[in-house]
């Protein structure tokens, strides 16, 4: 009787498996088609993403485009190359305020900052705020005469 339990166990294994064989290739393929859905909506995502950043950066740079346009006189802070980031060199500044004879306090001041920070920014301590460089642009472009105008115009004025 032992061997007959044993051939029934096997036979209905047998038939279990071969239902469970069509049904497993249909969650197969079901689950593959989901796979390749899924990449291609991150596939879509992605460049979603992509296109918003350069329409991100685009609406940026027209907004500081009528800024810009406004600010074309000959005080107009001076521009590095187009598409290049400018990179703050303290021993630029040093050179050029040694070059103009400012002293710290003089540079300091043409900038709207304290000779600490000229201080700090000289001997690589600190690194000026991003909306300090077009200022200090605008410095390591000026020449002596004019640097020394301005440094003794607002001085005249100032109340003693």
């Amino acid at each position: 009787m032992t061997t007959f339990a044993d051939s029934l166990k096997k036979e209905i294994a047998r038939v279990a498996r071969k239902e469970l064989r069509d049904e497993l290739a249909s969650l197969r393929k079901t689950a593959l088609l989901q796979r390749a859905e899924l990449a291609a909506l991150k596939k879509q995502t992605r460049a979603l993403q992509v296109q918003l950043n350069r329409l991100g950066q685009a609406s940026a740079q027209g907004a500081r485009q009528p800024a810009q346009a406004a600010d074309t006189g000959p005080a107009a802070a001076p521009r590095g190359k187009p598409g290049r980031k400018v990179v703050f060199s303290a021993e630029r500044l040093k050179l050029q305020r040694a070059r103009l004879g400012l002293t710290q306090e003089q540079a300091a001041r043409l900038l709207g900052v304290s000779s600490l920070s000229i201080w700090k920014w000289e001997s690589g301590g600190a690194v000026p705020r991003a909306s300090r460089v077009p200022k200090l642009l605008e410095l390591l472009a000026l020449g002596k005469r004019e640097a020394l105008a301005r440094v003794e115009a607002p001085a005249a004025s100032e109340p003693r």
